[in-house]
């Protein structure tokens, strides 16, 4: 079989590196994307903002705290959407086995490609160096020969990096690498494994599939075969919707059970709008509540059929908002989400061939 040859593309502080190219006073600058008000929160935070500790989903309050002097641009998706297309235009004059990640991210498999090239590292340098010409980005690429590696290089020697993880380098990487830094591995299950000895990849690789899957259910056989540099899953350049979603965030804290419950109807009304609009079916609904204290709770139920309708959804959503103790603090958002239970799991941001724009 033909080793496959993947890049890995990330948008890093996407919005950010965008305001400050179009607005040149703010280059060196701490800046971030979002409102600067008492509810806002921070879309995106420059590299020098970085250095003040804040980063996207913290409150536009706090960032302003550990920043006096950061500077706040409001969000302009709809130019955001636009670069992305251009880049992703480049990405289609070398292959049309793109997969979109989200609008700052995206995986390409260039094993056969339209420029006949051999090296996937050329082809990543030809694509960051086409992007900085058209669009005056900086862009990271990881390579490798699948998707987890080539995620793992993007990240590696990012700002403007340039990583190859080779076949033959892969497992001796891999065994020194921080099992933060594997994909899908966040804060509460880095905390499990270091609770169960698990530190690096060498110490992952030392588990049994049938320990990690105990563990950690389905994840736990993606988590062995990460340890040993296996993902045998393809670049999709058509990627099924997995869910559909909304929520909101108030203008004031909420406090009064009647309040809060009116509050989750017009949340439950927008997020069947969305389910029509979009012709999703999913058999599983998930509630969302984030406290003033930013702490977040989440419940989750599964039908044997889709959910689709009002009828439906809000006795559910109702009874999820009964299992969670909401007198502990007051309520700054709510959101309710849809999703397919049976569908494998995976990965935000995982792609084979993977650059970050930054």
């Amino acid at each position: 079989m033909k080793e496959r040859k993947i890049i890995h593309i990330d948008m890093d502080a996407f919005y950010a590196s965008v305001e400050q190219r179009d607005h040149p006073e703010w280059c060196g600058k701490p800046l971030v994307v979002g409102r600067n008000e008492e509810r806002g929160v921070v879309a995106a935070a420059s590299y020098e903002a970085r250095l003040y500790g804040i980063h996207s989903a913290m409150s536009s309050v706090k960032a302003s705290q550990l920043c006096p002097d950061l500077i706040f641009a409001p969000v302009r998706m709809s130019v955001y959407k636009s670069i992305s297309t251009q880049i992703h235009e480049i990405f289609h004059e070398y292959t049309d086995l793109v997969e979109p990640l989200s609008i700052d991210e995206a995986f390409l498999d260039v094993t056969v490609n339209k420029k006949g090239i051999d090296l996937a590292v050329d082809i990543a340098k030809e694509i960051k160096q086409r992007i900085w010409e058209k669009l005056e980005l900086v862009a990271s690429a990881g390579i490798s020969y699948n998707k987890f590696l080539a995620k793992i290089a993007s990240d590696y020697r990012k700002p403007d990096g340039l990583c190859t993880i080779h076949p033959s380098q892969a497992q001796v990487f891999i065994d020194k690498l921080p099992i933060e830094s594997f994909w899908g591995v966040g804060k509460v299950t880095a905390k499990k494994m270091h609770a169960l000895g698990i530190h690096n990849g060498a110490h992952l690789r030392t588990s049994t599939p049938s320990f990690l899957t105990l563990q950690f259910g389905k994840a736990g056989i993606i988590y062995y075969n990460f340890a040993r540099g296996i993902d045998l899953r393809p670049v999709e350049p058509e990627r099924e919707r997995k869910s559909v979603g909304c929520e909101t965030t108030f203008e004031h804290d909420l406090v009064i059970k009647s309040s809060i419950i009116i509050e989750l109807y017009h949340v439950t009304k927008e997020l069947i709008r969305r389910l029509e609009k979009s012709g999703f079916k999913g058999y599983t609904l998930t509630l969302k509540i984030k406290f003033n204290d930013f702490t977040q709770k989440t419940r989750c139920i599964s039908k044997d059929h889709p959910l689709t309708t009002l009828k439906e959804i809000l006795p559910l959503a109702k009874g999820l908002l009964n299992e969670v103790d909401i007198t502990e603090h007051p309520i700054r958002l709510l959101g309710l989400n849809v999703s397919n239970p049976w569908e494998e799991i995976s990965f935000p941001g995982y792609k084979q061939l993977s650059f970050k724009f930054k």
